[in-house]
Parts: C-alpha cells; sequence; structure tokens
C-alpha cells in the first residue's frame, strides 16, 4: 500500500512542478492547425474516392 501512495505523490509532484503546460493561446492554435490539417486530409480521402468510384462505374459499365 505504501508504494500505491509514494506513486500517487510522485505521480503528482511530477505533474505539478515538472511538467511544461502549453498555454491557452498555444493550445488554441494547435487546435486550429489540426482541424485545417482534418479538412484537408478529408477533402483528400474525397477526390480518391470520387476517382474511383468514376473508374469502377467505367469499368462496370464496359463489362455489363
Amino acid at each position: 500500500m505504501k508504494k500505491i501512495i509514494a506513486y500517487i505523490k510522485e505521480s503528482y509532484n511530477e505533474l505539478v512542478y515538472k511538467v511544461s503546460w502549453p498555454t491557452r493561446t498555444d493550445l488554441s492554435n494547435s487546435a486550429v492547425v489540426v482541424m485545417i490539417a482534418s479538412l484537408i486530409i478529408a477533402a483528400l480521402i474525397f477526390v480518391v474516392d470520387m476517382g474511383f468510384e468514376n473508374v469502377m462505374r467505367f469499368v462496370y459499365e464496359r463489362i455489363f
């Protein structure tokens, strides 16, 4: 039980005194970057999906 309490105390001390937390501005900027990157990746996947759909439609129209 003493090891568990020591672990919790050490974890708390590390979180409070050793971890460098980002500022609100840093978090906001990072969130915007992630949202923009997600939108770009989603758009690229959409374009590739539409391309595959058109290729498959062309192939199936020629076969059937």
